[in-house]
């Protein structure tokens, strides 16, 4: 089944299902290696909204949540290659464990900007957790990326909190661009 979002066409390339399902394993996974350690979340707007909620509904003990807005995209289809960021973080996160939740890595380069800036807040640790991985796409490795839901191809998609000119973030499943 196709769909159209503003002027593009997409097809399904992952039910809302199997999305749920890979959460909860990345949850587990999580709440083992963290269980003691009191981390927190820090979400990258707007695209990882739904993924951080999801996820953490799973985690099996008290958090924290903070959010950072940062993009690159602009409405297009493929990253400009310069980051802006609208949101900073208010959060003290000095001695703390960072768990960042992103919708998706692809260059990489929003990540490193990210996870550079973070560095210099003094964390205990970095660890990002990524809804979607392009491995065809990275320009800059971030070796701070532990937990991945799914690599997919070098292609667009949206839903499930990715969107093409801000449409499409509502979408239970995950579309690729026909």
């Amino acid at each position: 089944m196709k769909i159209k979002v503003a002027d593009l066409e997409f097809e399904k390339l992952i039910t809302a299902e199997t999305i749920q399902q890979r959460i909860a394993d990345l949850a587990r996974h999580i709440s083992e290696d963290y269980q003691d350690r009191n981390p927190i979340f820090l979400g990258i707007l707007n695209g990882s909204f739904l993924f951080i909620a999801d996820l953490i509904k799973h985690i099996d003990w008290p958090c924290e949540i903070t959010f950072t807005k940062l993009a690159s995209y602009y409405g297009g289809t493929a990253s400009s290659g310069k980051i802006r960021e609208d949101i900073d973080i208010t959060v003290d996160l000095r001695d703390r464990h960072v768990i960042v939740v992103e919708d998706i890595v692809d260059t990489g380069n929003t990540l490193a900007y990210l996870v550079e800036k973070l560095y210099q807040r003094q964390p205990a640790s970095i660890t990002v957790c990524s809804l979607l991985l392009k491995p065809e796409a990275i320009v800059v490795p971030v070796e701070e990326l532990h937990y991945v839901g799914f690599n997919i191809q070098n292609e667009f998609v949206l839903g499930y909190g990715l969107d093409y000119k801000e449409q499409g973030r509502n979408l239970n499943d995950l579309y690729r661009k026909v």
